[in-house]
């Protein structure tokens, strides 16, 4: 039961060559491009509003150093926000549901912010180690501390992306397959399981909109802490 109910988050093979590959590079061909038309298309126009919009609410706390971010935190959030959508159809596979990609996104992205920091201001970014005004006799536990808290922020933004979409699809399964024991013998009650199922369907789509915005919106705040 264990196995069959964690298998889905298993990458698939095919022909012992992993699909996982496959399942990344998808969203990107789905995505609207530019025609070079003075009239784009209407898909076209609202995925540009969508994207600067986002950029606007994202960059706006940010100063002009950190705009320069903005292409690459904008093709992560589309690339988070398309894996995550289409991860939800049946028979398909969410490569952000992998602790393992989740964590190849977020510390290379962090350390990036930790290592302009350190370039540019080095003494503003070891001086977050040590909150002002602490007792003398503190100063070592409170480094020890913020080093810590430092450190885990890649890994509380992996697992935090990775927890959110496994609990959701584990949801939908158990509940999907109550649907279908309770078919046969209890119609009234599959009817209703099946409503549950249906809002249950839309509260993952609203959290797998809300973790590709949450992801990028705290690599953004790390990244307002060291320009």
């Amino acid at each position: 039961m264990m196995t069959s109910l964690f298998s889905q988050f298993a990458s698939p093979h095919l022909l012992g060559l992993p699909l996982v590959i496959l399942a990344i590079g998808l969203p990107c061909l789905l995505l609207p491009m530019a025609s070079g038309r003075w009239l784009e298309s209407r898909t076209m126009t609202l995925f540009g509003h969508f994207v600067t919009r986002s950029t606007n609410q994202l960059f706006l706390p940010l100063n002009s150093n950190g705009h320069k971010w903005a292409p690459l935190f904008m093709a992560l959030m589309i690339f988070l926000l398309s894996v995550n959508m289409l991860g939800l159809l049946p028979y398909t596979f969410t490569p952000t549901a992998q602790l393992s990609l989740n964590l190849g996104l977020a510390i290379p992205l962090w350390l990036s912010t930790v290592l302009t920091g350190l370039r540019n201001q080095p003494t503003h970014t070891f001086g977050h180690l040590l909150p002002e005004g602490s007792p003398t006799l503190l100063i070592p536990l409170l480094v020890v501390i913020e080093s810590i808290s430092l450190l885990i922020r890649p890994i509380a933004l992996a697992v935090r992306l990775t927890a959110n979409l496994t609990a959701g699809h584990l949801l939908i399964h158990l509940v999907s397959s109550a649907v279908f024991s309770l078919l046969p013998s209890m119609f009234s009650v599959a009817i209703l399981t099946t409503i549950l199922l249906f809002l249950l369907t839309l509260l993952e789509t609203a959290v797998a909109v809300i973790q590709a915005y949450v992801f990028v919106l705290l690599l953004s705040l790390y990244l307002q802490e060291n320009i």
